[in-house]
């Protein structure tokens, strides 16, 4: 009988390591419990997510009437802070306090950051809303308080992704920090895919006051679930008191990072593929509704539909690299992939078939899911020794930027559409010019394929 229940324990163990993605990301050094806590501010970042780019844009648009232009450069505000993730991410690694924290300090700045933004949104909504004694005020201020919060969350978020990321890698074993910034990412996703479905079941009944409530729960689940992920984790250190010396400077370390392994020609690649896959971000779910006919609460389940389709590719793509395939020809699929779903996306609408219309959505998402494994793991694998930090910081800082471009882009450019040519020419244009940077990112991918495959500078034993 011992026999036996050794055998299940071993078998059991092998399954999970096999199966389940990063299941082995846990070390004696980083337990299972101590890591899945820290990846809660993971969580609190895909809730904020979809609220700013999926629940949020979709009433802005359709439901308070703000033109699909102004409600795009709202949800693309965080982008004025995208391009600090590298240089957040350095100053936090040399960061001196009393405490003896470099990571913690920039958490919890974060943390409130979010917070803040959360607190002041329901106030701009109700104004943009026009209700009650909100009625008698300007549109000015509801468009100033809106523009204010997002840019707060964005700020926050981009923040605590940066510095939580660096403290994971901290934490880890060298063998395994790549495994547990993959952990990092897949419960982003998931942290998505609850939201989108929460969020989707207590807006059934939409109305302004319900909004309000979502957005207030969100701002205090923020703040518990980022206490939680920081809490005990960052150990303090005598070495990081006030007037100890900063080795090298961030110009330095920036140099040394863009002069090895084609980094330029990589974050060009990040930049085209993430500009191909987040254009139509702000767009799906008024297509969806103004397009398709679909309720808030359908089209906010879309958001869950592509979160979904994001954490299959990644999981599928942590799988296959695990056994030694190309990073750089992961990418290259999901580039593949994408063509055919902006593809079915256009068709939904001549069909009248919101099913066509789920399948591309989730299509998006599991290309858009092996693109970023691709070249995140591609840009770990070719970080300078005892630069991951940074080159991490670097493919957000592209990453988001590019990201939040293309949300801006897009709205403005199917407002313009839509002006001349009618709703449906307006995001279909949208959705053509995608893939026209789906084939340009393949296109600036080719020296990168055609190099050796690439060799990890830390085996995962």
């Amino acid at each position: 009988m011992k026999r036996i229940s050794h055998k299940l324990v071993q078998s059991w163990a092998s399954w999970g390591t096999r199966f389940l993605p990063f299941a082995d990301a846990a070390s004696p050094e980083l337990p299972l419990s101590r890591l899945l806590r820290l990846s809660l501010f993971q969580v609190s970042v895909g809730m904020a997510l979809v609220l700013l780019v999926g629940t949020l844009n979709r009433v802005m648009i359709v439901e308070l009437k703000v033109p699909a232009a102004l409600v795009s450069i709202m949800v693309a505000l965080p982008l004025l802070f995208a391009p600090l993730r590298a240089l957040i991410g350095f100053r936090s690694d040399n960061h001196r306090s009393e405490l003896g924290w470099r990571r913690v300090p920039y958490l919890w700045m974060g943390s409130l950051m979010q917070f803040g933004g959360f607190s002041i949104m329901p106030f701009a909504l109700l104004v943009l809303a026009g209700a009650g004694q909100a009625n008698e005020a300007p549109a000015w201020v509801g468009h100033m308080g809106a523009a204010v919060a997002f840019l707060l969350v964005g700020a926050g978020v981009h923040t605590t992704q940066t510095v939580g990321l660096a403290l994971a890698t901290d934490l880890a074993p060298q063998e395994d920090q790549p495994k547990v910034v993959g952990l990092m990412y897949v419960m982003l996703l998931v942290g998505m895919i609850v939201s989108a479905f929460l969020f989707g079941h207590l807006l059934s009944d939409y109305t302004p006051g319900r909004l309000v409530q979502v957005i207030q729960g969100a701002a205090i689940t923020t703040l518990i679930l980022n206490v939680l992920a920081m809490w005990k984790q960052e150990p303090r250190s005598r070495l990081r008191k006030p007037g100890t010396p900063v080795e090298g400077s961030f110009a330095q370390a920036w140099q040394s990072f863009s002069q090895g392994g084609h980094a330029l020609r990589r974050l060009w690649v990040v930049a085209l593929g993430t500009m191909a896959f987040t254009m139509e971000d702000v767009l799906l779910e008024p297509y969806g509704g103004e397009i398709l006919s679909l309720s808030v609460s359908a089209t906010t389940m879309l958001t869950a539909t592509l979160s979904a389709g994001s954490l299959i590719g990644f999981c599928w793509a942590s799988y296959v690299l695990g056994r030694g395939a190309d990073a750089f020809r992961m990418a290259n699929q999901g580039l593949m992939v994408g063509i055919p779903a902006f593809m079915a996306v256009i068709l939904a609408a001549p069909m009248g078939s919101a099913l066509v219309f789920a399948i591309g959505t989730f299509l998006i998402g599991l290309g858009a899911g092996l693109f970023s494994h691709g070249t995140l793991t591609a840009t770990m694998n070719l970080a300078p020794k005892e630069q991951t930090g940074l080159a991490l910081g670097a493919w957000g800082a592209v990453q988001a930027t590019a990201a939040g471009g293309a949300m801006a882009l897009g709205g403005v450019l199917r407002d313009v559409l839509a002006q001349n040519w009618g709703a449906l020419s307006g995001y279909n244009g949208v959705y053509l010019l995608e893939i026209v940077l789906l084939v340009a990112s393949w296109a600036a991918m080719i020296p990168l394929l055609s190099r050796r495959r690439i060799t990890p500078q830390h085996d995962a034993t």
